[in-house]
């Protein structure tokens, strides 16, 4: 059988948008030669629709669409993903299927496994189907299923699930299984699909056709990778990264070699996606940030440029008596290499002047942090009144392994409204660093070279307070992502007043994450949407 897929980047709550890419994506593939057309899951609402599904014209909308949709397709099946309503007993809404075909909704099928863990939030909203069935196209019985319906709890981090509708599926005559998918990117996240794809085909005899989105959505940001699996557990086509795609595969065909890009690339890919579609998607045109001369700003300014373009960037540099000649030189190089706008605007007068109001109230008190905030919070309020006054979002440039332990200030660094690097862990932003200079030198090499310094006081390094950020990213990845407890990060190795720190550390930082910008997710768990831990609490890990 010839499938087309629709790999399309629809935008939540657009649903004549959406409705009017997947109509194009059809036509195209139809005349192509598709025998049967697969979008991804809730193409026409855009994944995840959240709270929107309780606005009262937002489910009647995307049935209107999906009617409009049936309307004007023609003899070639059309596997689309909508909201159905849900009647009686149970939440009110189903995440569904439709079959589309010769003007009308001929199938409708609904998702039986509910992700409720991690970002997902699944059983907030559906109702789980109540049975599944094959379907009847083309000559075939078919099994249509959508995203966590395949995975199964050999890929999964525990077994989630008392029944696999795959299984129920082939038992029920199954010659094919289509899956409709709106997957989220992490590192890694590709080839373990392309292994579970593989395994559930090889142990079903069955292809598997697999269709994802792509683009991002606030958080979450999706690569698409869209993939046709023989049953033989080969695949017989793989779908670009990270961009819209039509292609048409063949079940019959011979088996194809997949390639995935290396981590760096498909990190840097996905941040680049995540920055364009949230500024394309929010209205947003351009951007201002900070540029400081380290690592972290360079590679957020390095990102924004490639998926904004350069003349819609602003770097800023906003210079104390702190900071090292060769910091505002790294910054102006930096700009220079981008070609983008570059302002340099001191705040040390303001800093004297701020500091000057609390010379009698903090009179015999020493200096400490207290001083050293002052600085990031006015340029914070620099940028601030850039974005006002020029219409530009700021961008905040703090890493995954500062927001874990506070070393980032509210209402300073922390400014912003979309955290591009947030999920980055410090030592990922040198191998994106690397990554970004491959073929010439983009971020100047003594930025890289030079210790990390925030540079709010003499002679500064981030090392004088935090571990050596190789220890520092180990254990936060075994603490926030494996979720392991202090006594299991020190059975591993790690020096017990060092972990005890950095935990400490993670757990009383809470309240200052609970008020950062949204930020970007390419881990397995980041701080945002699936991580929920209270702020108030005496539990030590």
């Amino acid at each position: 059988m010839k499938i087309g897929f629709a790999q399309i980047n629809p935008t939540v709550g657009d649903i004549a948008g959406n409705r009017d890419k997947l109509l194009a994506a059809y036509r195209t593939l139809v005349a192509e030669g598709a025998e049967l057309v697969l979008s991804p899951e809730l193409a026409l609402t855009g994944y995840p629709p959240l709270d929107l599904l309780f606005e009262s014209d937002f489910v009647p909308r995307n049935l209107t669409a999906l009617e409009e949709l049936a309307a004007a397709t023609g003899t070639v099946p059309f596997v689309v993903g909508y909201v159905d309503t849900h009647t009686g007993h149970g939440k009110p809404f189903h995440n569904a299927a439709a079959v589309l075909e010769s003007g009308r909704v001929v199938t409708r099928v609904f998702k039986s496994l509910l992700p409720t863990y991690d970002v997902f939030d699944e059983d907030r909203y559906f109702e789980p189907a109540s049975s599944v069935t094959t379907v009847h196209l083309l000559g075939r019985r078919i099994g249509i299923t959508l995203c966590e319906d395949i995975w199964n709890e050999a890929h999964l981090p525990r077994p989630y699930y008392q029944h696999s509708p795959v299984s129920a599926l082939v038992a029920a005559g199954a010659e094919l299984i289509l899956n409709l998918s709106a997957s989220p990117f992490t590192l890694g996240k590709p080839e373990q699909r392309m292994a579970l794809l593989s395994g559930v085909a090889l142990e079903h005899q069955v292809p598997i056709a697999y269709c994802n989105c792509i683009g991002a959505n606030d958080q979450l940001v999706f690569d698409g990778n869209s993939l046709l699996m023989g049953a033989d557990g080969q695949p017989r086509l793989a779908l670009p990264a990270f961009e819209e795609a039509t292609c048409i595969g063949d079940t019959e065909s011979l088996p194809q070699p997949v390639a995935f890009a290396p981590l760096a690339e498909s990190l840097s890919q996905a941040l680049v996606l995540g920055v364009r579609d949230y500024f394309a998607k929010c209205g947003f045109r351009s951007a201002v940030l900070g540029l400081s001369g380290g690592i972290d700003s360079a590679v957020t300014a390095c990102i924004a440029v490639e998926a904004l373009g350069k003349e819609n960037v602003l770097g800023v540099t906003m210079p104390t008596r702190y900071s090292s000649p060769g910091s505002i030189e790294d910054s102006e190089k930096l700009a220079e290499a981008l070609g983008i706008r570059f302002l340099n605007i001191p705040i040390d007068r303001a800093f004297e002047t701020f500091e000057a109001q609390f010379t009698d109230i903090f009179a015999g008190l020493a200096p400490n942090e207290t001083e050293e905030n002052m600085q990031p919070r006015l340029r914070g309020m620099t940028l601030m009144a850039l974005s006002n006054k020029l219409g530009h979002l700021v961008l905040s440039t703090g890493n995954k392994s500062e927001l874990a332990v506070g070393y980032c200030t509210l209402y300073g660094d922390m400014c912003g409204g979309l955290a591009v690097i947030s999920d980055v862990p410090k030592m990922e932003i040198y191998t994106l660093a690397r990554w970004i200079n491959r073929d010439r030198e983009i971020i100047p090499q003594n930025t890289i070279d030079k210790p990390p310094s925030a540079e709010l006081k003499p002679d500064q390094r981030d090392q004088d307070t935090l571990p050596p950020y190789e220890i520092l990213d180990a254990i936060l990845r075994l603490h926030v992502e494996e979720q392991r407890s202090c006594d299991e990060i020190i059975a591993k190795g790690f020096e017990p007043e060092t972990v005890r720190w950095v935990l400490r550390r993670v757990r009383l930082n809470e309240y200052k994450r609970a008020q950062a910008a949204p930020g970007l997710k390419v881990t397995t768990r980041a701080f945002g949407l699936g991580r929920r831990m209270p702020i108030a609490h005496r539990y030590n890990a």
